[in-house]
Formats: C-alpha cells, structure tokens, sequence
C-alpha cells in the first residue's frame, strides 16, 4: 500500500525522535568539509599570488572583466565535481535512514555514517551513476527542460538501488541496470516525489528566513522522508 506524504513525514519524524542531534551533525560534517576545502583552496590561490608578486587589486579588477569569458569554463567544471562530492554524502546519509527505517541498525554515527559512500565498493559505482544520470538527465534537457526535470525524477533512486542489490546479495549491479532500475520503480510514481519535494517548500522559507539554521533541522528530515519514500517503494514493488 502507498503511504501518504504525510504517513511518509511522520515516519521520517519517529526515525529522527532521540536521534536529532546526531543527524544535524551527520548533515553538517559535509557542510563543514565543503567550507575548509574552500577556505584552504582560496588561501592557496591567496599566497601563491603573494610569492609570484601578483598585484591583487589590478588581478581582481582584470578578472573581473573577463568573468563572462571564463565563467562557462571554469564554473562548469567547479559545479560537476561539488556536485559529485555532494551526491557521494548523501548517498551515504540516505543509506543511513534507510538502515534505520529498516532497523539495521539503531543509532547514528555521524563520523563514520558520513562517509561510508567514500568505502568500497560504493565510491565508483556513485561515481559513475552521477556521471551517467546526469549525462542522460543533460541530452534529455536538450530537447526541452521539462523532459530533463522528468528523467532526473525517473533516475532519483539509482544510489537507493545500487546500495540495497549489494547489501541484499553482496553483488554489484550494472550501472546501466541500475537506472533502469530506477525508472522502471518511478514509473507512475515522479509525479509523488515532485509533489512531496514541493511539499517542503514552506520548511525551506523558514529555514532561509532563520539565516540558514533552520537547515540543520530540515536537511535531516528532507532525507529520512526520502529515504521511507523509497522503502515504501520497494516494499509495493515486492508485493
């Protein structure tokens, strides 16, 4: 039986009881990892303009006349990889609430729980799911976005699949087979995930109106409901 968006927020919110503080902390390592990789990155670039003897203000005024010219290049590549480190924690974070929800395992290690899509053999195969889904996610937006919006929906539960095939029969599943996996679970159901992302949408004001802190709250929740989406879907499936 398909359960509600509200069955599946409550369930997410009993999954959280007892356990908030170590999910905030849990959502907020990769958070903190992504600023000290900026903060050593923009140091870096900082001094080595210091020991080169660049002028800085006269470099910062000619980039940014050049920003238009460089911005595609440079702005894609940045955006495809923090976009990968970002979908490699939070496969891991969902395979958590996963867990839990399944009662694999009853408490949150933030530090390890972080970074368990780091291990093998999950790493190259969130590698190359994110490469994949999102190269068919970009040739199906060239027809029109709309389409590219519908597959993205369609492909949403590749990392889910990838991590319960192994965990279920200690095989990896082809990349391949994964997403079409993937689409053949969502079919007739994108439109129920569209809606419940949409449902947040209030929780994503308040979190923005609180300064960002509100965040540390919604993040956890957001993928504990995902993550009972997804299980709801694979219990129908077996039915």
């Amino acid at each position: 039986m398909t359960k509600t968006r509200s069955e599946l927020k409550t369930e997410a919110k009993q999954l959280l009881k007892g356990r908030w503080g170590s999910a905030i902390l849990l959502n907020l390592i990769p958070t903190l990892i992504a600023l000290a990789i900026a903060a050593i990155m923009g140091f870096t670039i900082y001094r080595t303009l210091i020991i080169l003897g660049v002028d800085i203000p006269s470099m910062t005024a000619s980039s940014a006349d050049m920003s238009d010219v460089g911005s595609g290049s440079t702005g894609g590549g940045s955006g495809f990889f923090g976009g990968l480190l970002a979908a490699i924690f939070s496969a891991g974070i969902s395979w958590t609430y996963l867990d839990l929800l399944r009662n694999r395992k009853q408490t949150i290690s933030p530090f390890s729980d972080a970074f368990r899509a780091f291990k093998s053999p999950f790493l190259w195969g969130i590698i190359a799911l994110y490469i994949l889904t999102s190269l068919f996610t970009f040739l199906w937006a060239l027809l029109l976005i709309i389409p590219g919006v519908i597959k993205s929906f369609a492909y949403s539960q590749s990392y889910f699949i990838y991590y319960d095939v192994y965990e279920e029969t200690g095989t990896k599943m082809g990349f391949l087979d994964t997403i079409t996996a993937s689409r053949r679970l969502m079919d007739g159901h994108k439109m129920e995930l569209f809606v419940l992302y949409l449902s947040f949408i209030p929780w994503y004001i308040l979190a923005t109106l609180t300064f960002g802190i509100g965040y540390l709250w919604l993040n956890p929740y957001v993928s504990a409901t995902t993550a009972a989406f997804y299980d709801n879907l694979k219990v129908n499936a077996l039915d």
